[in-house]
């Protein structure tokens, strides 16, 4: 399992890859912490299957900076010709994405 850390004032985030095709997002998806964060989700997408599933249930904290690492997660596998899904997507950042108009795409993924 490879895992990739970024830690600041703003909390902790996470990112577990415990397969080709899985990983998990933890802690707080901030601006604090959302430079490091796309950075280690892009590294696992380019290290990735065709199909990638990226778990949210355990990020406890998100803001709309943590919302544009998603996007952009999204877009970079988009370009990539693979396949990104996000599950249990935290209330929070769903509610984030709905004042966006951006919620279909996270849910749906690419």
């Amino acid at each position: 399992m490879a895992t990739g850390a970024s830690e600041s004032k703003g909390g902790v985030f996470e990112f577990a890859v415990s397969s080709p095709e899985r990983c998990t997002a933890r802690g707080a998806l901030t601006f604090a912490t959302a430079r490091r964060a796309r950075t280690l989700g892009l590294d696992a997408q380019r290290a990735a299957a065709k199909s990638f599933v990226i778990d949210c249930g355990e990020i406890r904290q998100a803001d709309s900076a943590g919302l544009a690492v998603l996007l952009d997660w999204l877009a970079e596998a988009r370009r990539a010709g693979k396949a990104l899904h996000f599950e249990r997507l935290p209330e929070g950042l769903l509610r984030l994405a709905r004042i966006s108009a951006v919620d279909g795409m996270l849910q749906q993924g690419v």
